[in-house]
């Protein structure tokens, strides 16, 4: 192929040119929205990284009018946490007059290469990006094409300042921690960490951290395990410290997913909560009232969450304008398993 000179911004006719296809062809590549060979694929892929072709220029093209939907990236599709966030999503973008299109990457062993993007530009007038769902470098592309994206709890990457919304995880935990200590006198705490790649685990494990050490406890690594705030995971991770004979006398879990499993382990182990060890979760779920016994935990306003992001997006959209960070507060929810009376 013969590269084009480039004196202006390449366009899909640079790109059909180059690649020795039709416009229609470089479309359906871009969009996924028809069958092409092989081998047209990877001369218009080719085409697209030689000339570093944006996509929004296609979609200009293509399509004269807004879409009116909105993208949700989120890592799975399941759990009591992400029903909640949803229905705050739905909410927020129902009062913007605004539709929802989700894309689970749960499967993605790669991240997408430029004309195999499930959710952006072409059929979307923005994002809302759960945790880690979508890598820097394509975070970056967006915010150069102007396109309107929100973070849901994470951060925006440095030097982007892309709205996101997140909860007080330090607080919080530091908070649920200080309960265990204070209020039930209990000194040898696990926490179970969340996923690496989400910031929220970061910032409940500083909770934690922050919490032993104002009361002189000392940090302890053999206390810290991986429950990825899955319930299996966190099963695993207490099987496994109870076979190695750690001596411990509460767990944070992490979440209330990781709680349920924390709960099943110690049962089937024949330990009563809160009795002999007491247990704790975050983001009050609809599972937490639940459990046996009932979850001690922090509101993490998981609903109001999702909200706000669909509001600062469609804020975004609108007007060009949005808040660079919405910090929602945490509050402590007393139940039974951490050694609390209570009734409803």
């Amino acid at each position: 192929m013969t590269r084009i000179k480039k004196s202006r911004p390449p366009t899909i006719q640079d790109v059909a040119k180059l690649a020795g296809v039709s416009i229609s062809t470089v479309s359906r590549v871009i969009n996924q929205s028809a069958t092409v060979s092989e081998g047209k694929v990877e001369r218009v892929r080719q085409a697209i990284d030689s000339l570093d072709f944006r996509p929004k220029a296609a979609a200009r093209i293509l399509a004269s009018r807004k879409t009116e939907t909105i993208g949700l990236l989120l890592p799975v599709i399941s759990g009591d946490f992400f029903a909640a966030m949803l229905r705050g999503v739905e909410h927020g973008l129902i009062e913007g007059g605004y539709d929802l299109l989700v894309h689970s990457t749960f499967l993605e062993s790669r991240p997408a290469s430029p004309f195999k993007r499930v959710l952006g530009e072409h059929n979307t007038d923005g994002l809302i990006v759960f945790s880690d769902s979508l890598d820097d470098q394509e975070l970056q592309r967006l915010h150069v094409l102007g396109f309107p994206v929100v973070l849901l709890h994470r951060s925006s990457p440095q030097g982007l300042s892309i709205p996101s919304i997140t909860v007080e995880n330090k607080n919080g935990a530091r908070t649920v921690t200080e309960h265990l200590i204070v209020a039930h006198n209990r000194r040898r705490i696990v926490y179970l960490r969340g996923p690496e790649a989400h910031e929220d685990t970061h910032w409940r494990e500083i909770g934690y951290r922050q919490a032993l050490e104002a009361h002189g406890l000392a940090f302890d690594p053999a206390l810290v395990g991986e429950g990825n705030f899955n319930d299996q995971d966190a099963q695993d991770a207490i099987e496994s410290l109870l076979v190695d004979g750690v001596s411990f006398d509460a767990v944070f879990a992490g979440d209330d997913e990781a709680a349920s499993g924390v709960l099943r382990a110690l049962r089937w182990a024949g330990l009563r909560v809160p009795d002999d060890i007491a247990v704790v979760g975050f983001d009050d779920s609809s599972l937490a009232g639940h459990l046996v016994p009932q979850l001690t935990t922090v509101d993490a306003q998981v609903e109001n969450a999702g909200f706000a992001a669909a509001q600062q997006l469609v804020r975004l959209i609108k007007t060009g304008d949005a808040e660079e960070i919405t910090l929602l507060p945490t509050r402590l929810v007393i139940r039974r398993s951490c050694g609390c009376p209570y009734s409803e």
